[in-house]
């Protein structure tokens, strides 16, 4: 593994999307974005993700320039059509959007139909608990069914990620997870490098639970089996059916009618708690929950029991101290878009 200071990996990733067409202020933002991830441990949905998404940018299928169609605008309810533009960017823009309608209203949504994919959406959590507002964030393809519903073998669903961020007296908590055992960022990597799942998170195409990532692949492929597996993955598919709910039922564009293969459905809720209650007691009692947790007597084989997102926030800090972990393969896929883009290459530590 090689470390780069997170300031140069954001520039450099900046510069690449820049060259690629994509405005600078929004180049920015989709560098600071996929970072983030990376310096949260997401390295699944950070860097690695570049690649993908310049050579969308550079073919036309996402587009660089534009702005997104605003179809209804109730206030406290917005819809946009994403025109094909960056899904990290939109997503950026939709908590924004909706944290700033959220001090007005108590609570505002933005649903969003054809945008790109948005990579880790945990990253976007802290635009609004940073504010002390409470915010989700959502997203699901409905071109991509790989997912099976609890008890069937064909499968239906996405992956279906959703995010919490609950603010609290000291770090929020950061709640990122799916509707599926796994992800496909993490599949395709398992794929290459021969690696297995920690447990039976798939099924092959006749419904025998396995840990082999290949099961999903070849003539007869399988599915992946919903967060809660063939025991009670009935939880991990009620999730799934809600998050499919929030990200295309309200956008309009779903399994039925989505035209692109590229398109995702995107929602984000923000809530303000200085519209109930107030921002005090809501942080108080967020923390007091928190500690509750902490507290708890860890399991055999536990160290101690952590808060989501609690990890996540530590490694952050690290590793904007002592630099960001990066694979030499992602660095090597970065490479060759710099030499394309003519983009200097970050220089690590």
């Amino acid at each position: 593994m090689v470390h780069y200071r997170a300031a140069d990996l954001i520039d450099h990733t900046a510069a690449l999307f820049a060259a690629a067409g994509m405005p600078a202020d929004r180049s920015r933002v989709v560098g600071e974005l996929l970072v983030e991830a990376d310096l949260m441990g997401h390295d699944t949905h950070g860097l690695q993700l570049a690649p993908r998404y310049l050579g969308h940018l550079t073919s036309g299928k996402m587009a660089a320039t534009g702005d997104p169609e605003v179809l209804s605008d109730r206030k406290a309810a917005i819809l946009w059509n994403g025109m094909k533009l960056s899904g990290v960017w939109l997503t950026a823009a939709a908590v924004d959007l909706a944290s700033e309608r959220a001090s007005d209203y108590g609570v505002a949504a933005v649903s969003i139909r054809e945008g790109r994919h948005t990579a880790c959406l945990g990253a976007y959590l802290h635009r609004a608990t940073s504010k002390g507002q409470m915010v989700i964030v959502t997203s699901s393809t409905p071109s991509v069914s790989n997912v099976a519903p609890f008890g069937g073998l064909d499968p239906v669903f996405s992956p279906d990620p959703i995010a919490y961020g609950i603010p609290t007296e000291g770090d929020p908590i950061l709640i990122d997870m799916s509707a599926s055992i796994t992800t496909n960022n993490m599949t395709n990597r398992l794929r290459k490098t021969g690696g297995r799942y920690p447990g039976k998170w798939v099924q092959d195409h006749d419904g025998l639970a396995t840990d082999d990532p290949a099961a999903l692949f070849g003539d007869r492929p399988g599915s992946m089996l919903p967060a809660g597996g063939q025991d009670h993955g009935q939880k991990g598919y009620g999730m799934a059916l809600a998050n499919e709910a929030l990200a295309q039922g309200l956008s309009g564009i779903g399994r039925s009618t989505w035209s692109d293969g590229l398109d995702t459905g995107i929602f984000v809720q923000v809530f303000e708690p200085d519209a109930f209650a107030g921002l005090s007691p809501f942080a108080h009692e967020m923390s007091a929950l928190a500690a509750l947790c902490r507290a708890s007597r860890p399991a055999p084989g536990i160290e101690a029991v952590r808060l989501p997102g609690e990890r996540a926030q530590q490694k952050k800090r690290d590793q904007l101290r002592d630099g960001v972990t990066v694979s030499p393969a992602i660095m090597t896929n970065l490479a060759g878009w710099a030499e394309k883009l003519n983009v200097p290459p970050p220089v690590p530590l």
